[in-house]
């Protein structure tokens, strides 16, 4: 499937034929692309998942109470493999990453030839969605992998029913879906629709290997079915319904929007009319397989985001769907020549691939600068402050500065929220356990039921009982208009509380305040003066 690097020999005859330059040009593109995000994989601070994800490394399981277990394990193996640190977090994801785009140009190869092949896999680099992918150990990294290699099986089995290599592929590719994201399920719906849906599709269910591969993709059910089922469902409540209002909202409708920045809006207007060329076509494969696999979930996504979670971020669940048509833009734009005149058409064409280029250096810049000193006080500037990146090295460095005064060498470190709870654990390499409080954002994010089962929330502190603690506040992980009743209630929650250090970056937009104190006994009566005084401290 991938393709080995050539030789000065290969290069110079790769001159002479237009295969030969799309794959040097390729592999070029590749190997520069691989070294950015190395780099930045190397220096950036991780992201508060990516810290959280690594705290289920430490403690695998069947699943977990937000997402299954696949990359808690790929960083456990990072890790096994290169010792501790950001790279070695991110070293499996980033190879996924690299590889992706070679089983688009497999792909792309087969269905329209060699030399599109290579294009597609240009283009999936330039594509800010997909040419990051693999910069940070995300789930999605995995499920977009699984997403790419399943439509590649069950296209060579669609074409050829008796292959049963492909249906086997098709199976472990699914069954790796379920164990990366929830959101498997809508691979499993695109497929779904094929079969019932498409000629072609209708007439594989009297295929054994269908059942073959639906079988070996149950595999990667079990896991989720075993946590659930010894935890209350807890898993499956919170993507089914507690993450969810399941009510219209209007805001959803702008998901078009969101992907035509993401995408950058000219690329994102050749993939929508690939799409209805693809659609066009539909009445024989590949093209009816193509069509199902880009606007089930492009549309499936879109209908979804009305109703479903409006709260997190979701610029990346549509992103399955463009993979297949990444693999007919170079043939849509080759076939379109009774469109204008060909110096329109050239023009619109560099234009639109400049513009992708464009949005996918700066994606690499934006992140370049969160990961060098100074660089975020530039963004903030234009008011693009990468809040989630920064601010936790230099957090965890004063965290174990108090850590070493003697005071505190045997108190309890507790974070009030999980996300810095994660950036100090990570930080400390499991040296201490770092408590937290029930923060709204916990369950926000489902994983207040996780820190249940690790006994690291605050039933797992009281039971505890220690003598002393270490409390890290964060007021800026609140929005403004919520901090005070979040500090107030930080407040009831101790006693004794004595202010010990201030940590403030980026004028103010992250700040930490540091407490020692002890717990709040349950039987304390109310002490609204200790209360006031210990608010109008950290409202400072």
């Amino acid at each position: 499937m991938a393709a080995s690097i050539p030789s000065v020999t290969q290069v110079g005859v790769a001159a002479a034929d237009p295969e030969g330059r799309w794959r040097s040009a390729f592999l070029l593109c590749w190997l520069v692309t691989l070294t950015i995000k190395i780099l930045l994989a190397r220096y950036l601070a991780p992201f508060g998942d990516e810290a959280w994800y690594w705290q289920e490394s430490r403690a695998l399981d069947w699943s977990f109470s937000d997402v299954p277990l696949a990359s808690a394990a790929m960083i456990r193996f990072g890790e096994a493999l290169f010792g501790h640190g950001t790279l070695a977090l991110r070293a499996p994801f980033l190879l996924i990453g690299a590889l992706l785009p070679f089983v688009l140009i497999h792909t792309g190869a087969r269905l329209f030839g060699v030399q599109r092949g290579w294009q597609a896999g240009l283009i999936a680099l330039a594509l800010p969605l997909l040419g990051s992918l693999g910069l940070f150990a995300l789930p999605d990294v995995p499920l977009t992998f699984c997403c790419a290699l399943a439509f590649d099986a069950l296209e060579r089995a669609a074409r050829t029913p008796t292959d049963r290599r492909a249906w086997i592929v098709l199976g472990l590719a699914l069954g790796l879906a379920w164990l990366s994201h929830y959101r498997a399920g809508m691979l499993m719906l695109t497929g779904l629709v094929f079969l019932l849906v498409t000629p072609r599709g209708r007439m594989l269910w009297r295929e054994p290997g269908l059942w073959l591969a639906l079988a070996i993709a149950a595999i990667g059910v079990v896991p989720l079915l075993v946590f659930n089922a010894n935890h209350g469902w807890v898993a499956l409540g919170f993507q089914l319904i507690d993450r969810n209002p399941w009510s219209f909202h209007a805001d959803g409708l702008l998901q078009p929007f969101e992907q035509a920045l993401i995408c950058t809006p000219l690329f994102y207007a050749v993939l929508l009319v690939t799409a209805f060329y693809c659609l066009r076509r539909a009445a024989v494969g590949p093209w009816d397989l193509i069509a199902v696999s880009a606007l089930v979930p492009i549309l499936g996504y879109l209908i979804l985001g009305c109703f479903a979670d409006d709260t997190r971020l979701r610029v990346h669940w549509p992103l399955p769907g463009y993979l297949p048509l990444l693999l007919v833009v170079p043939v849509f734009l080759n076939s379109i020549h009774g469109f204008a005149n060909q110096t329109v058409r050239r023009f619109v064409t560099a234009a639109t691939f400049a513009l992708l280029v464009a949005g996918m250096l700066l994606t690499y810049l934006y992140f370049g600068l969160a990961a060098v000193p100074g660089g975020a006080g530039v963004l903030s500037r234009f008011k693009a402050f990468p809040e989630h990146w920064v601010g936790w090295y230099e957090i965890a460095a004063e965290t174990q500065r108090h850590l070493q005064e003697p005071r505190f060498a045997h108190s309890v470190l507790v974070a009030d929220n999980f996300l810095l709870a994660a950036e100090l654990q990570f930080a400390l390499n499991d040296a201490r356990s770092v408590y937290t409080l029930d923060h709204p954002t916990n369950a926000k994010h489902g994983r207040a039921p996780q820190l249940a089962l690790w006994q690291r929330d605050e039933a797992g502190l009281r039971a505890l009982a220690p003598d002393d603690i270490l409390l890290v506040v964060e007021p800026t992980a609140r929005r403004e208009r919520e901090r005070a009743d979040w500090l107030s209630s930080v407040c009831s929650r101790f006693e004794q509380l004595e202010p010990v250090g201030r940590f403030e970056l980026y004028g103010g937009r992250k700040r930490y305040l540091f407490f020692a104190g002890k717990l709040a006994r349950s039987d304390m009566p109310d002490r609204p003066e200790a209360d006031a005084q210990c608010l109008a401290t950290m409202l400072k």
